[in-house]
């Protein structure tokens, strides 16, 4: 299921990028569509009591429809990282994070080449938690997600006409466990891109 995933959004960016570079929509300024495509690395911190923050690194993309307003798609995965361990066990998990957001810039005034981004969206947060008794190596594995609201905000920077640079914090959707809690997950990223 975990590869059906991404192709789905493999795929739906593929299909974004082709419309917005075929259909060349016009701003009503002479301007058009401006599809772009990026790759990111961050942190994941997942609030569980002595879990490590994960590295995190994916890819994103969308199309910019205004000057301003856009549509984006991201996904993002995790590398494996310590969520406990004591005299018996010990527990690593990883993360998995696929979203859609509309986007929104604001070109800084007197900053050239200087915005700011917001985004909010919907996103499906999975995690996967792996525990390993000790003394007898026996693992067992726990998978959880929830799909909600994530959002992000963050500066970014046109270092030229075609590329840029982004540094967001961002959001996820909150993970129901089984005794009625919540597990709440942010991050923040550092992203490149080009602009076709």
């Amino acid at each position: 299921m975990k590869t059906l995933h991404k192709t789905l959004l493999v795929l739906a960016t593929g299909t974004l990028f082709t419309a917005g570079a075929q259909a060349a929509i016009s701003y009503g300024n002479g301007m058009t569509a401006q599809p772009y495509l990026g790759a990111k690395i961050g942190q994941y911190d997942l609030n569980i009591d002595n879990a490590d923050k994960a590295t995190s690194y994916g890819v994103y993309g969308g199309a910019k429809f205004t000057p301003y307003f856009g549509l984006e798609a991201e996904y993002l995965t995790t590398s494996d990282e310590n969520a406990g361990e004591d005299a018996v066990s010990k527990s690593e998990y990883s993360a998995d994070t696929y979203g859609l957001y509309a986007t929104a810039d604001y070109a800084i005034p007197s900053a050239n080449g200087l915005y700011a981004k917001g985004r909010l969206g919907y996103a499906k947060n999975k995690v996967e938690v792996k525990d390993t008794v000790k003394s007898t190596n026996v693992k067992d594995t726990t998978k959880i997600d929830d799909t909600g609201v994530a959002g992000g905000l963050g500066l970014g920077f046109n270092v030229s006409p075609n590329a840029s640079i982004e540094a967001m914090y961002n959001w996820y959707p909150s993970i129901d466990v089984d005794n009625g809690d919540s597990i709440d997950a942010s991050g923040v990223t550092l992203g490149a891109h080009v602009k076709f």
